[in-house]
Parts: C-alpha cells; structure tokens; sequence
C-alpha cells in the first residue's frame, strides 16, 4: 500500500489517496502505521477521499485508532497534496470533514504551494455542542481540579471539542502530567483536546497541546484557533495572532464581519514510500 508522510508545522501524518488504494480497517491500520519503532511513526493516518458535497473528502484517525473529526494541520497538507499531485487546478479547494466543509486558499509559486489559509468555520461556543458539562455560556472560567492544581478552562469546539487553559510558562510546563487526565475528565463527555496557552502580548499567544487520541504533538490548527477564540473571550488578546508551537508558527484570525477563523501557515512532503505488512 503506498502512502506520503507529510507534516505542518511538525504535526505529522500519514495521507493515504483513496482513488489508488483501498483501506479496509483505518482504525487497525491507523494504530500500526502510526508507531514509531514499528510502523512509519505519526501522530495518526489520514485518508484522501471522494466526496459528494465537496472537491475532497477526509477521515482522521488518531495513532490510537480513533476517528477524529477534524484536524487544521491535515487540511493544510491535503490542500498542499491534491494541487502538487495534480489531482485539482482549483486555488479554492473545498473539503468535507466530519467537522463540517472547509474552504482552503492555496498560496502557491511556480505549482508549489507554499501556505494554505483554511476558513475554520465559526467556533462553536454553546456548552452542548462543545461538548462540554456547564450551564455557562460562554464556557469560560470552568473550574476542574487535576492532582495539584486547580485549572480554569475556556471551552470551544471547531468541529472537535478544545478544553484550553493558560498558564505563565507554557514551554516548562508539564503537559503531559495535567493534559492525560484533562482529556478523560468528565467535564468532557466525548473527551477533549487540552491546550496550554501563554500570553506574551496582544498579537502573540505561544501553545502546547494534549492532543484527544494523540498525546502530545508538536502542532495543532483546530487548537490553535480554539486558543484564540479562548483568550478573546477572555479579554487577553486581539483577534488576529501569532500562534507559536512546538514544531511552527501558524497566523490565526478571528474574523468580526463573519465570525469565522482563519487560519495559515505551511504544509510539508516528507516523503512516499510502500507499506508492506
């Protein structure tokens, strides 16, 4: 089975074109694919799909098997793999995702697309469709305590749901110690995606992230946006940033005449090869 490892902003997976192979089982295929001493290694396995409502359609499965609903990174990278692949002419591509259609502007050179603005949509804030367990609306302030410590949790979904908290040091902290329990609490009833923000300055939020399914990973696009959305909320930020992560930087806008999120940045081949277990 052939497949291309691609990455944005150091958020890896494995995209598979639906149109030359046929995947029985993604989940089992997402697990062993994604290992790292096994398989190719990954944050999870992403099919390139046919669609009836859009260009393209994609599933997500995370390196535990699960499906996703939606992943900004993967969106990138798929806007990046259907032009360079010759498989769509089109600069506006659409794209049909459990977390609803998405539109993707291809900033390209010489046939290279260079960045991809994806429309996220509006962020969802209303505690049922998160989902989320509140009567607030926004959900913002949420108190959940985890070991130690008492964390205050803004709650967004764009698409998939994003519990995000903020803190003074975002690259010493320890993510994963707080970030495996925030996922399963039972704040969240489908689980959720953790993300640990810092403020450096109105334009400027740096963020790690517990990835639902995932663990940590080194970029996320829908937490990006939803760590936007969150400090708005919270009075922290304007509405257009700099998100810096582990493996990038990404721009994300929160746009006042459309309520949509934009977010940009880059999308990268790894490189092809031939699965053969």
């Amino acid at each position: 089975m052939r497949f291309t490892k691609m990455e944005g902003c150091g958020n890896d997976y494995i995209y598979i074109n639906g149109w030359e192979e046929k995947v029985e089982h993604p989940e089992e295929l997402a697990i062993a694919m994604s290992e790292r001493h096994f398989g190719v290694g990954a944050d999870g396995l992403v099919l390139i799909l046919p669609s009836e409502k859009a260009d393209f359609r994609m599933r997500m499965f995370n390196l535990d098997g699960s499906e996703g609903e939606m992943c900004g990174n993967a969106v990138r990278c798929i806007g990046k793999y259907v032009y360079e692949r010759g498989m769509t002419t089109k600069t506006t591509v659409t794209l049909e995702t459990l977390g609803g259609i998405k539109v993707l502007q291809l900033h390209h050179k010489d046939g290279i697309v260079e960045s991809v603005c994806v429309d996220m949509g509006e962020p969802i804030l209303e505690a049922a469709k998160i989902p989320v367990v509140s009567d607030k609306y926004p959900v913002v302030g949420e108190k959940l305590q985890i070991l130690d410590k008492e964390f205050l949790f803004t709650c967004v979904s764009m698409g998939n749901p994003h519990g995000v908290t903020f803190v003074s040091d975002v690259f010493s902290f320890p993510v994963e110690k707080y970030g495996k329990i925030a996922e399963i609490a039972p704040l969240f009833p489908k689980k959720a995606n953790i993300e640990f923000v810092e403020v450096k300055n109105r334009s400027h939020l740096k963020m790690r992230v517990w990835e639902r399914g995932s663990g940590e990973t080194l970029a996320c696009g829908t937490g990006s946006c939803a760590s936007l959305v969150a400090a708005v909320c919270n009075g922290l930020c304007d509405r257009k940033v700099k998100m810096e992560l582990l493996g990038g930087t990404l721009e994300i806008e929160w746009n006042e005449g459309d309520n949509h999120v934009y977010m940009t940045g880059p999308a990268s081949f790894s490189f092809d090869g031939v699965w053969l277990k």
